[in-house]
Parts: C-alpha cells; structure tokens; sequence
C-alpha cells in the first residue's frame, strides 16, 4: 500500500513540475512567436532574413563561448556535481572574447553583446532545471519572453528593425542575478573538471554541432542564395520552432528524470504520440495561415508541409539524447551529430542552389531522420556494446 501511494505522490509531482516548465516553454515560447511573427508581417523578407543573418552569428558564438554545455549543467546540476561556477566563469570569460571577434568581424556591438546574454540565458535555464527548481524557472524564463515581446516592439516602433537586437539584448538582464548568486554560493573549482573531461569535451563538441546544424542555415543561405530566401526560410523555422516546443518542454524534464535514475518510458511514448499529431497539424493548418496572415512569404507554402515532418524524427533524437546524457555516455551522440551536420550542410550546399527553400527542406529533415536511426540503433544495443551506466565515459 505504502509503495502505491508513493507512486500516487510520485505521480503527482511529476505532473506538476512538467506543468511548470510547459507553462514556462508555451507561454514564453507563444510571446516570442507573436513578435517574430508580427514583424515578419510588417517587413520584407529581404530585412527578416538579415535580422536572423546576425541573430545566426551571435547564436554561433554562443555555443562556441559555452565550455560546459547546458546539458552538462543540467545533469551535474541534478547529479549535486558544483561545477556550476566554474563552468560559468571559463564561459562568460569566452564569450567576452567572441563579442570582441565579433564586432571587429561586423562592427556591430548589439550582435557581441547578445553573445553574452545567450549565454547567462541558457546556462541559467540549465542550472534552475538541473536543481529542480521549476518554479524559480518558470519566473524568470517568462520575464525574459514578457521583456522580449515589450522590448522588441518598443525598439521596433521606435527605432525600426535595427532596434530588434538591442532590445533582445536588454530582455536577459533578469539571468545576471543567477550568475551573481552561483559565485557567491559555489566555490570556483576547477580541480572537479579534471576527472570529468572526457564527458565535457564530447559534450562541447556536441554542443558545436548542434549549434552548426542549427545556426548554419542563417550563415549559409544568406551569401549563397541571398537574404530574401532565408527571410522565407526563417519564417517556416518560426513554424517548425513553435511545432517542436512540446517535445523540448519534455526533453528538459526527461533529463533531470533521467540523470535522477527514474522510469521514464511511458512519458517517451507518450510523447512521440504527440510529435504525430503535431506533424499533422503542421502539414494540414499551417499552409492556411501562412496565406492568410503573411501575403509576403507565399513562397514557404508548401515548404512548411515539408519541414513539418521534421517534428517526429527531431522528437525521437531527444528522447535517446537524454538517455545517453543521464548515462554520461555522450560518444553516440558526438558521432551522430557530426554526421548529421555533414549531411545538412553539403545537402545546402548542393541541393541549395538548385532546388532552393525545397533543397534546403530535404536536407534538414534527412540529417534528423539519419540521426534518430543511428542513435536508436546504438540505444537498442547499448549493453552488447559494452556500455556500463554505472560507470563514467572517459574520453
């Protein structure tokens, strides 16, 4: 009887804290789509593709910036591991780096300073998650989205799209008081990174190609097939990011679950179930209201139907990501990222110029598909391969 009312209680806090975060994700995620989808309204495609052009290069130097990703905060976070602060300095001190790169590279000091404010945001975001404070998450994530929505359209309004930036920029203030608290409460040590190496270096290169998959297409498309069809192509991703924001809701969760040793199976089933139904949606709704709300971008119509069916393949990679991260085991996931990215990136670079927004569609949802096979295949055959979770991955 004992054991069934601690599930009963069990239940019920899981319930509640994947409440939080979806609160927080479809919340904040919805305010930031009325923004994005707003201005996309009011400007050509040629001005929205150049705004993600630099939002693409900040994203880049992020992730570059970032030595321990937030995955690894996560799972050391919620493994009680203190490498928080250290992780957090070896970061901002990179990022202050790259914001200087940056702005000798493109003389805008807006794009170096987002940098910075990528990194607190997402390092923030990881740790709360990782230390199982939801609701202190769920705060300060929406303050941000509440600051974007108010920031973006005041700079918008009052000094046009070269305002969007900056005002991004001032939204991630509200991460700095995480940052400031973590060095006063945790020692910088770096002595803990030592034995941990192997999983650091495979995950921050992980994060690099993660990072290349998702921010290659800004770098890309814009020089070789010109700003007008990444602005389509960034309005579709607005699309795909909104489709996709149930499944990263249960990611994070999953992760902290996980890391934590608990059965997570039925929540992945359940959540692959709900990546079909959003698939359909994206194929049957949204061409609709692509036609109805945005005459400027009728050229990402049928597109849209193509990029939808990313959000089944894209599901599944999450749940076996969080698998081999709770095990500390981040070698499958390094291998089936790069090649991922080997396969999005020549698919741009040919299929591109030839078939355009089309090519560019088929070569995103191929490196998805490829990848979920090979991480399922390696899932499925994790203890013949020898893989022991009990013990850490060495490099």
């Amino acid at each position: 009887m004992s054991n069934y009312w601690n599930f009963i209680k069990q239940s019920f806090a899981n319930g509640r804290n994947l409440s939080l975060l979806g609160i927080a994700e479809i919340i904040g995620g919805g305010a930031t789509a009325i923004f994005w989808f707003y201005l996309a309204s009011q400007i050509d495609p040629e001005q929205y593709g150049m705004i993600h052009y630099f939002l693409g290069i900040a994203g880049m130097a992020q992730i570059v910036s970032m030595i321990g990703s937030p995955n690894v905060i996560t799972v050391y976070s919620a493994k009680k591991i203190n490498t928080q602060s250290t992780l957090f300095l070896l970061s901002i001190i990179a990022g202050v780096f790259s914001g200087i790169i940056v702005y000798v590279i493109f003389q805008k000091i807006e794009v170096s300073f987002l940098i910075l404010g990528y990194i607190i945001f997402e390092m923030g975001n990881a740790y709360l998650i990782g230390k199982k404070k939801f609701k202190r998450f769920t705060k300060i994530f929406l303050s941000q989205k509440i600051l974007t929505l108010i920031l973006g359209f005041s700079f918008y309004f009052i000094f046009g799209p070269e305002g969007i930036i900056p005002g991004l920029v001032i939204s991630y203030i509200p991460y700095i008081g995480i940052m400031i608290n973590e060095f006063r409460k945790t020692r910088i040590d770096f002595s803990l990174l030592k034995p941990r190496k192997g999983f650091l270096i495979n995950n921050y290169t992980i994060s690099l190609t993660s990072a290349f998959s998702g921010q290659v297409d800004k770098i890309i498309i814009a020089p070789l097939i010109g700003f007008e069809l990444l602005g389509n192509y960034s309005l579709v991703m607005q699309f795909l990011i909104i489709l996709i924001i149930i499944p990263q809701i249960i990611f994070r969760y999953l992760l902290t679950q996980d890391s934590s040793g608990r059965n997570t199976r039925n929540l992945k089933i359940i959540t692959i179930l709900i990546s079909v139904i959003l698939t359909i949606i994206g194929i049957v709704v949204l061409p609709e209201i692509i036609s109805e709300f945005f005459p400027k971008y009728l050229d990402s119509i049928e597109v849209i139907q193509i990029i939808s069916i990313v959000v089944i393949p894209s599901t599944i990679v999450l749940i076996l990501e969080s698998k081999f991260l709770a095990l500390e085991k981040s070698k499958f996931l390094l291998i089936s990222k790069i090649t991922s990215v080997l396969i999005l990136v020549s698919g741009f670079i040919t299929l591109g110029p030839i078939y355009g927004i089309f090519g560019l569609a088929i070569s995103l949802i191929t490196s998805y598909v490829f990848q979920s096979i090979f991480l399922y295949f390696f899932s499925r055959n994790i203890e013949t391969l020898g893989v022991n979770s009990s013990k850490k991955e060495e490099l």
